[in-house]
């Protein structure tokens, strides 16, 4: 019985010894050329900066009439700029200042990729373009939709709601939306 609790203990002594040795390959590169490994990482340091993405690197699906379903690249930056791209263009009037666009819209902040809020399936939200009684953005995303269209939006937080935030909308935060135009009048 002694000798198979020494047989035990000098089994998973040479387990172990085997699970620390370095297995490695040898690197054919001479010391100080080519690849390391493993690749180094210095801490503070971070990756080039991506690309601002574009209204195709947004992936949005699902019809006219019905909640959105719309997918926040991790491949390229958020937009500094104003985004705009027409994925219905409807056939009705079109919004101008002064008329009133009653919308259905799906807003997903860019920082979390988070569906804040939608009123799919709710009373259409109404917009007097011109009025400034929403954010920027959002206005200038409006201007030009006609009745039966959807449309990309993407406000960069200087056309949102910039340093300060509004309710669960971070500070400095882009916002995603999609927005269809139910109806158009005035």
């Amino acid at each position: 019985m002694r000798n198979a609790g020494k047989i035990m203990i000098v089994a998973a002594a040479a387990v172990t010894l085997a699970a620390c040795a370095n297995s490695q390959v040898a690197s054919s590169y001479p010391p100080g050329d080519g690849p390391t490994y493993p690749a180094p990482n210095p801490a503070g340091v971070s990756a080039a900066p991506q690309r601002a993405c574009t209204a195709d690197d947004i992936k949005v699906s699902g019809d006219f009439g019905t909640k959105p379903s719309i997918t926040v690249p991790d491949t390229c930056g958020a937009p500094t700029t104003l985004v705009v791209k027409d994925l219905r263009v409807g056939t009705g009037p079109q919004a101008a200042t002064g008329s009133t666009v009653q919308t259905n819209y799906d807003l997903v902040t860019w920082s979390d990729k988070v569906d804040q809020q939608n009123t799919f399936g709710a009373q259409p939200y109404p917009v007097t373009v011109g009025q400034g009684k929403v954010i920027p953005g959002w206005e200038q995303g409006l201007a030009g939709m006609k009745q039966g269209g959807r449309r990309l939006i993407v406000i960069p937080p200087d056309l949102g709601y910039g340093g300060s935030g509004s309710g669960r909308i971070k500070p400095n935060e882009t916002l995603v939306y999609v927005v269809d135009v139910v109806q158009v009048s005035g």
